[in-house]
């Protein structure tokens, strides 16, 4: 992947409609490693700023293989902790001939471990071995098809010689000499050497990018060369991710007591359940209610933890607190600060009356991060604040327990399953943390909550009878700061409108509309406008992420 090409307005636009991850990605560490007795059979990704690195570990994953990211700048070090099997190189915004573009650590080379380059990968790999790479007088961007020319490992079980397939290409630069070795096994209009490989050292490098999903065959393609080529048994489950995690958590704490802030959707409940399995009454939780969680949500969280769990918990309810510093703001990052500054206040203030904590544990998953902080270090784009990530661990002179730092979504859900979570906590939609604040649009009040909890519960149980509730990532409602006429028998009405949204998503990082039909909205309307007083109209979001996101604020 180029960066001049990649960023160019049709073909950026079109890379990123492929992709099920559409957020740059900066910089990231490396994940925690396991301790060396039990560390897993492992794959080492080494990223050099492309926008989908992230898509090449999930596609390992699923091949049943553990794999760990290293910036470029790091893969020597994570290479030796990690003593791995095999070796990924990713795709980059840089180019190959130019003055400092990134390059691999000679030691992979020297590795005699096999070596899979994708795009930037390929040809940075063809570039340090010998052969040549140049700008192309043209790019490759989109959906292409490639032409197998000879059979390769692989293609083993997928495509045969003579085939065409389809794939995802998003470059300008192109190999136009391999290096010693190598031979070519598919070709493209764009890309001569589509895909090559040097079968006796075990290196090869594809021009196109199987992670995204508009390669088909793509994740295949990764786990032949993971398991067929590298040897990787394929045994890494969520159950090993769960034993080496209870070991990582043993081994930070030892016997020191972890305080967790529970704010009662799915990431912190799996993070705590986890550290307690871990750590056992070492962990107490501490749950803020601020008054902004859906219908009868905080009464099921501490009956979950305290009466099923029996996890030590605090349970404060201010949510007079917050709602009182919410009057009269209305600007979202204003709300979300102020959400987060007083969450962290009233943490603060809890766990000084539990006393003694040494560690603070957080669910925090690795896309809360990206759209948070640039590890890179660089100027970047905050699209909006997570209050979850900073801020605590400063103020309290704590240490961070994140078990689920590495982890999308979809992930946290099989963990949470494995830790024996029931299903209807751990199915549940996610949820933010400053809660319905910012999904209501405007000033933020008691009565506003209070109705937007109804319609919101009426949404969520229509969608739950009709079926539908698993095949949605994330539903809810949201009311807007507007007034429209209605008539309701024969008066006059000037009510709230309430939007409707349901995407589907494989890990929140792009979505698009769930496609209800007619029938299903216009009954789930007709519920709201006569069984929620205050609403009067329900209007129906069909904005995709990107250019949307998935809240309203």
């Amino acid at each position: 992947m180029r960066g001049k090409d990649d960023t160019a307005a049709g073909a950026g636009r079109n890379f990123r409609l492929a992709l099920d991850s559409s957020a740059r990605l900066p910089y990231r560490p490396a994940m925690t490693i396991q301790p060396e007795e039990s560390a897993p059979e492992s794959i080492l990704i080494v990223d050099f700023g492309s926008q989908v690195t992230q898509l090449i570990a999930r596609r390992v994953r699923e091949a049943g293989v553990y794999s760990e990211i290293a910036p470029f700048t790091q893969a020597e070090a994570a290479f030796h902790r990690m003593k791995p099997k095999g070796i990924i190189l990713s795709g980059s915004p840089a180019s190959v001939p130019a003055d400092g573009s990134p390059r691999a650590p000679q030691v992979l080379f020297d590795s005699g471990l096999p070596i899979l380059g994708i795009c930037y990968g390929q040809q940075v790999m063809s570039h340090q071995l010998g052969g040549k790479v140049e700008p192309g007088d043209s790019g490759e961007f989109g959906r292409a098809f490639l032409t197998v020319t000879e059979p390769c490992v692989l293609f083993d079980g997928l495509w045969s010689q003579g085939e065409r397939h389809q794939v995802w290409m998003s470059h300008g630069d192109k190999v136009t000499q391999f290096a010693p070795g190598f031979r070519i096994v598919a070709v493209s209009d764009g890309a001569p050497f589509a895909v090559i490989a040097n079968d006796e050292k075990k290196y090869y490098g594809t021009q196109f990018h199987p992670e995204v999903v508009h390669t088909p065959d793509g994740g295949k393609l990764i786990a032949n060369f993971v398991r067929h080529v590298c040897g990787c048994a394929g045994d890494w489950t969520m159950a090993e991710f769960r034993k080496t995690k209870i070991a990582e958590i043993r081994a930070q704490v030892g016997d020191a007591r972890v305080i967790c802030g529970l704010s009662g959707g799915v990431d912190s409940a799996v993070a705590a359940v986890l550290i307690h399995e871990a750590i056992g009454d070492q962990l107490t939780c501490v749950f803020v209610d601020h008054g902004l969680m859906r219908l009868g949500e905080a009464e099921q969280v501490v009956s979950l933890f305290r009466n099923h769990y029996h996890i030590p918990l605090v349970h404060v309810d201010v949510s007079t607190l917050f709602l009182k510093g919410l009057e009269g703001v209305t600007d979202p990052e204003a709300k979300r600060k102020f959400i987060g500054k007083t969450f962290i206040d009233v943490f603060e203030a809890e766990a000084r009356k539990v006393g003694g904590a040494d560690f603070l544990a957080q669910g925090t998953l690795y896309p809360d991060v990206i759209e948070s902080v640039s590890f890179t270090g660089g100027p970047s784009v905050t699209i909006k604040s997570h209050h979850n990530v900073g801020g605590l661990p400063e103020r309290m002179n704590m240490k961070l327990v994140e078990p689920l730092r590495e982890l999308f979504k979809d992930e946290v859900r099989a963990l949470g399953r494995e830790l024996g979570l029931p299903d209807i906590f751990v199915g549940r939609h996610p949820f933010p943390g400053p809660g319905l604040a910012i999904r209501i649009p405007g000033e933020v009040t008691r009565e506003r909550c209070d109705i937007l909890r109804k319609a919101d519960a009426i949404y969520l149980e229509e969608i739950r009878n009709a079926g539908l509730y698993d095949a949605i990532w994330q539903a809810f409602a949201v009311l807007l700061p507007v007034r429209t006429v209605g008539v309701m028998g024969d008066h006059r009405t000037y009510d709230s409108v309430c939007a409707l949204r349901a995407v589907t998503s494989t890990d929140g990082m792009t979505a698009d509309i769930y496609p209800f039909d007619a029938g299903f909205l216009s009954r789930v309307a007709t519920r709201i406008v006569n069984e929620v007083k205050g609403i009067n109209r329900v209007v129906y979001d069909y904005t995709s992420k990107p250019p949307g996101t998935i809240e309203w604020e």
